[in-house]
């Protein structure tokens, strides 16, 4: 029975690796760098998930010029710039959710779901976007958040997706993911857990065949309890649960309990 959603957030939850690109640039600028990615270098570089990872894959793969100091210590301060600048961006409500997810999110609430994030990027970036699109206590809606920070490795490493899972006491088959890129369908599939994949602007040439499913256009419920229907079908199939729901309002509520 899927009682939760697990939610990416860049690129998933909102279209904000633009905004991202933009602060990186902006941080280099005011580093007095003369680093500049376009929005290719950025597709390209969205293969290493973390924004000081990127950073250093920038710095030994492209030959770019080392920042001032030592090179650790200079990447975690552009990455700080970088997030302040990103924040601000969001702030200034340049950075919206994408079309569907908010109605998403307060009726897979009005259903009983549990939510939760597992993402690469940071705390305060969750927050900020949480805030400036839903209001100061949409971070509360949230049973679990997990950030990159918060465990070894990066997707598409499972950790994140299995912090989660530890935190909400549930089982992989208990939760359906949203992603919208190969590396987090491979973290979360890694970890178990089926997946609705949803592309986004950098990650439209992704294979995310993967995926449970696959949505081009606006991310709504229906999908999701589409796929909650056919996952109880498959384990109902197998002697795993019983397929008591006659219509889709009542396959609704159970997928929701």
């Amino acid at each position: 029975m899927v009682v939760a959603l697990i939610f990416d957030v860049d690129g998933t939850l909102a279209e904000t690796e633009e905004a991202h690109r933009v602060s990186f640039n902006a941080a280099f600028a005011d580093a007095g760098l003369d680093w500049a990615w376009s929005q290719s270098d950025y597709q390209n570089l969205l293969r290493i998930t973390g924004g000081k990872e990127r950073m250093l894959h920038y710095i030994e793969s492209c030959g770019a010029a080392l920042p001032p100091g030592e090179r650790d210590n200079a990447i975690h301060a552009l990455h700080r710039r970088k997030t302040r600048l990103y924040a601000a961006r969001v702030a200034a409500g340049d950075v919206p959710l994408r079309p569907g997810i908010e109605t998403l999110l307060r009726t897979a609430r009005d259903y009983g779901f549990k939510l939760a994030i597992a993402t690469t990027t940071s705390r305060s970036n969750v927050d900020a976007l949480l805030a400036t699109n839903l209001g100061q206590d949409a971070v509360d809606w949230f049973s679990a958040i997990v950030c990159g920070d918060m465990v070894a490795r990066k997707k598409p490493a499972p950790d994140v997706y299995e912090e989660a899972l530890r935190i909400l006491r549930l089982r992989p088959d208990e939760t359906i993911a949203i992603e919208d890129s190969w590396n987090g369908v491979q973290a979360a599939r890694s970890a178990g857990i089926a997946v609705v994949a949803t592309p986004s602007l950098y990650s439209a040439d992704d294979d995310v065949s993967d995926a449970a499913a696959v949505v081009t256009d606006s991310l709504c419920f229906h999908a999701i309890l589409g796929l909650a229907r056919k996952l109880r079908g498959e384990r109902a199939g197998a002697g795993l649960v019983h397929p008591d729901a006659r219509n889709a309002g009542e396959a609704l509520k159970e997928a929701g309990s």
